[in-house]
């Protein structure tokens, strides 16, 4: 099955060797996903709600880029480092997903990739096309 992948220009992309996002077919994998800014920052530090919003967004762009849209997610993981910011981070993500209501799973984790980061979520979409 021939794949499409999108690379979102972040650092630990050549690093690690992945893609932020592979179509195959009509699902669309997203790798987990950070808060990083188009300017290569990080977006929101200290703010888990902020960073949620951010990853979102930046989600969205490689569902775009795609031929997708956050409609057709139907999967969300969301690995939070206090799991205490659970609500915070729920009520973002349900700014976004409140009509679409993809399956959701919160995880609490020990750390991400860098100590600021606070969230990182990963989404899989179906195109209905």
């Amino acid at each position: 099955m021939p794949r499409k992948h999108y690379l979102s220009g972040v650092k630990w992309e050549p690093i690690v060797g992945y893609a932020r996002a592979v179509k195959a077919g009509n699902t669309i994998f997203i790798a987990g996903t950070t808060a990083i800014g188009e300017n290569g920052d990080l977006v929101g530090p200290g703010d888990p709600a902020a960073q949620t919003r951010q990853i979102i967004k930046n989600i969205e762009k490689a569902l775009v880029a795609l031929g997708s849209s956050l409609k057709e997610v139907v999967r969300t993981r969301v690995y939070v480092v206090n799991i205490d910011d659970w609500e915070k981070i729920g009520r973002a993500h349900g700014e976004f997903f409140h009509d679409i209501k993809p399956a959701c799973t919160m995880v609490g984790i020990k750390q991400l990739v860098s100590l600021d980061m606070l969230v990182e979520i990963e989404a899989e979409a179906v195109i209905d096309k």
